[in-house]
């Protein structure tokens, strides 16, 4: 791997880490059911090659999220398997998505001023 790609993919990890709870937080807030970490995970990838959150990520955060009060989870029996652990978002978990919201726009806000500023330069 050179350089360039090694850069790319730490960059990548950063970033990822950094959005990953705001992405699930806002994937749970959106649905009109609970979901399962398989069906989440789904919905997070844009194409078949694309997997922008792993699962392996994806479990811990869930996990995370889940004993820091943002969501809540019941297990239920699969037909097509083992249980499966159902996430939701909590009232706590509404009020931080309102705040991270306001808080990714003003970053986002910020980063595009400042890139808009460098290809001026």
């Amino acid at each position: 791997m050179g350089e360039v790609e090694a850069a790319v993919q730490k960059f990548q990890r950063e970033l990822n880490a950094g959005t990953v709870a705001l992405v699930l937080l806002t994937t749970l807030d959106t649905s009109s059911e609970p979901l399962y970490g398989y069906e989440i995970a789904r919905r997070l990838q844009p194409g078949e090659d694309d997997p922008r959150v792993k699962q392996g990520t994806l479990y811990p955060v869930l996990r995370s999220m889940e004993s820091s009060g943002l969501l809540s989870s019941e297990v239920e029996p699969s037909s097509s398997g083992p249980p499966r652990r159902y996430y939701r978002v909590t009232p706590l978990g509404e009020e931080v998505l309102e705040a991270w919201d306001r808080l990714w726009v003003a970053t986002r806000d910020f980063v595009e001023e400042i890139r808009k500023g460098a290809d001026r330069g």
